[in-house]
């Protein structure tokens, strides 16, 4: 079925009003009149709810709580740590300290700038899916988009994934409105949108090339000179401020994404999972994703937003398999608004047009399990590390000290996590740090070479490990291990989920 009959058909008359009363059928008019003007904003509307529910209890988890750290410090400490490590969050970290400042960290608000921007791109979904098979398949596009389990995922995470699918989605949109009419009024915001996908996700950048064979293509169609010069002129311009992230982003990759291994077929197979957060709900977008390139008029539109969905996964798989790798799920979630409007369009298409409402509310209690997954305790982070802050709380006195586990368990930011749960009016002194991590300018503490001298002075300590009660010292060093086990005495041990809290008292 082409575009233009789907446009057709969803423009022409309901079976009139059930009811035929005046009324009915003036409002029934009056609601199609706004559709083509709102329709846009159900999706968004859906998205921020959607978004916003539940998202005070997930714990934070390790790089959310990176966020934190660099969001909560002075502007001046935060560009400092951008020269050693996470530059390329740089952007990011800028605009959560300006927010964290404005209206504070609880979970909900913290995590709040992330629903906004899904909710931003999840207009654009429906914008982009219009411009491309028109008005019903927009609607259906944005709202299919909202109720993706990846969506509410990555809305309640304060990581600046959900800035990437806004810029992207931004992106797409742009371009396709600056194909029609290749002047710079509208060159210019497809800049700033490729510009703002490097800024808050570098590998994002990978839409530029089908972003550049939909531009080739429409070049070849159409022989016109605006856009064989205005879409490479546009790029160079917009990729000017992301250089100096991608120089300095490469000097740091080692200690950013060393830890991603080349992907294998078997994984390239397995990212559907995570970009949809569920497989069955992956399943049934991937086969609604097929329907539009039937249609004798949709095959281009189609043909050009697949590119925009599949070609970047592809090419990011690819490079992987060389020196660095970047092929994760989370990295490729930009690609899911050109996978919504393709399903979206391929949904609008069925008929009866029950199907359509069935498809919708099909898809969303199909995910329904995975969204209700999401919003639990433990659905970014598996410890407890809200518990053990409260274990810490309630039994705190002035002048204690705190040991949460570093070494080879440093990258779970325990020391954040605590520190971020505990009221602000208990402030235990980190023991076993020479340096914080904001003396250090950087997400680590330096730990103490002399643990004794370190624990000097210090009444009681409060230990917190990622272990079982019998081995409560077992991710501390050695010399770390003989200070606590020969200077101190337990008074009690604790366990939460994940986490080990055991009180220490000084031996007089």
């Amino acid at each position: 079925m082409s575009s233009s009959a789907v446009a057709h058909e969803a423009a022409a008359p309901a079976d009139d009003a059930q009811d035929g009363s005046p009324g009915t059928e003036r409002l029934w008019k009056e609601a199609r009149k706004q559709l083509p003007r709102t329709f846009w904003l159900w999706p968004a509307l859906l998205t921020l709810g959607l978004g916003v529910r539940g998202s005070w209890r997930p714990e934070l988890w390790r790089d959310e709580l990176a966020t934190w750290s660099a969001a909560t410090r002075s502007t001046g400490q935060l560009i400092a740590v951008l020269h050693h490590v996470d530059a390329v969050s740089g952007a990011y970290y800028l605009l959560m300290h300006y927010w964290v400042s404005a209206f504070g960290d609880s979970p909900t608000v913290f995590r709040l700038p992330s629903a906004l921007a899904m909710a931003g791109a999840a207009a654009l979904v429906a914008l982009t899916a219009r411009k491309q098979f028109g008005v019903p398949a927009g609607l259906v596009a944005g709202l299919l988009f909202a109720v993706l389990p990846s969506v509410s995922r990555f809305a309640q995470e304060a990581r600046s994934y959900a800035f990437a699918v806004l810029a992207v989605a931004a992106a797409t949109y742009l371009l396709l409105r600056a194909l029609e009419r290749p002047d710079w009024q509208r060159w210019l915001p497809y800049g700033a949108a490729v510009a703002a996908a490097g800024l808050f996700h570098m590998v994002s950048l990978s839409v530029l090339a089908p972003h550049a064979v939909v531009a080739g293509m429409r070049w070849w169609r159409q022989r016109r000179r605006a856009l064989l010069i205005g879409f490479p002129a546009t790029v160079a311009a917009a990729l000017l401020p992301v250089v100096p992230l991608v120089i300095l982003g490469h000097r740091q990759v080692g200690r950013q994404i060393s830890w991603l291994q080349s992907p294998t077929f078997q994984q390239f197979s397995a990212v559907w999972h995570g970009l949809f957060q569920s497989s069955l709900v992956g399943g049934c977008v991937l086969c609604l994703v097929a329907l539009p390139a039937a249609w004798p008029k949709g095959r281009r539109a189609a043909f050009e937003i697949g590119l925009v969905a599949a070609l970047p996964i592809v090419l990011i798989w690819y490079v992987s398999q060389g020196h660095t790798a970047y092929f994760l799920d989370r990295y490729l979630l930009f690609t899911v608004p050109a996978w919504a409007v393709l399903a979206g369009a391929g949904l609008t298409a069925l008929r009866p047009r029950a199907l359509i409402a069935i498809g919708l509310v099909g898809t969303a209690w199909i995910g329904l399990q995975d969204q209700q997954h999401l919003r639990e305790r433990n659905s970014h982070e598996l410890a407890d590390e809200r518990g053990a802050a409260r274990i810490i709380a309630q039994g705190y006195r002035p002048g204690d000290g705190m040991a949460p586990v570093r070494g080879d368990q440093s990258y779970m930011m325990l020391n954040f996590a605590i520190e971020y749960y505990l009221p602000r009016s208990v402030q235990p002194k980190d023991v076993f740090a020479e340096e914080s991590p904001v003396q250090h300018k950087d997400l680590y503490a330096v730990e103490c070479p002399q643990p004794a001298a370190c624990a000097a002075g210090v009444p009681r300590i409060w230990v917190v490990d990622y272990t079982d009660p019998d081995q409560p010292f077992k991710g501390f060093s050695k010399a770390q291990q003989q200070v606590l086990e020969t200077e101190y005495t337990k008074v009690e041990s604790k366990h939460v989920s994940g986490i080990t809290v055991t009180l220490l008292q000084r031996q007089h």
